[in-house]
């Protein structure tokens, strides 16, 4: 029985790693439901999110999640009104201008987000302003050094990316050049790294490219 004010949780999404619900103005990531198999690696990505969402909490970044609440296996954070920058299809130049702003604070706090290529990733909030969620596979790191600043790069990349697909007539010089140069880290990737998690992903655990796109993260 629901207690009087508590509200239904309502799934958001179910997989390998557990589940994702809405409960309210809260989002809980629990690794509890994970298939055994995976449960070490949700716990990860649990704690990888959980730290980073610490760190930007110290910098008071707006469309950031806040955590609420951090048990063993379940994360707690609030929840972001918006939609997935696939379904918005946002073409306001102000948007971009103010992603950049915001994926520069991240780094400015040593947070590298490195799943920014996913469009379910960036959210449109009703007043127009971006924000980001799912920091599972975040890096929170003590200083800036080459690896920060490669990744960082690559973060970047991925944005100009998504402005290229709705405003690429209004890409710089300067943006076409950082288009066209992936970090030695992005090339080690795709030439090694990548075939296998795509292998996993698809093969595997049977993901799409835009799994979860009709959820919320």
């Amino acid at each position: 029985m629901l207690q009087e004010n508590e509200e239904c949780p309502h799934l958001l999404k179910s997989d390998t790693f557990g589940t994702i619900s809405r409960i309210g103005d809260a989002v809980v990531r629990d690794a509890r439901a994970a298939r055994p198999w995976a449960r070490w690696l949700a716990l990860h990505l649990m704690r990888r999110e959980h730290r980073a969402l610490l760190r930007l909490a110290l910098t008071d970044i707006e469309g950031i999640p806040r955590v609420i609440a951090f048990e063993p296996a379940r994360l707690t954070r609030t929840w972001i009104d918006g939609l997935p920058m696939h379904l918005a299809k946002q073409r306001d130049p102000a948007y971009f201008r103010a992603a950049l702003r915001l994926l520069r604070r991240l780094h400015a706090a040593n947070v590298i987000h490195n799943d920014l290529a996913k469009e379910t990733n960036w959210l449109v909030t009703p007043d127009g302003r971006p924000a980001l969620v799912d920091f599972q596979l975040a890096m929170t790191l003590e200083r800036r050094g080459a690896l920060a600043r490669a990744l960082g790069h690559d973060d970047l990349r991925h944005l100009l990316k998504h402005k290229r697909s709705y405003l690429p007539h209004l890409l710089t010089a300067r943006e076409r050049r950082i288009l066209a140069r992936p970090s030695r880290v992005a090339r080690a990737w795709m030439a090694t790294g990548k075939p296998v998690y795509l292998f996993i992903t698809r093969k595997i655990l049977r993901w799409r490219d835009r799994e979860g796109a009709g959820d919320r993260q």
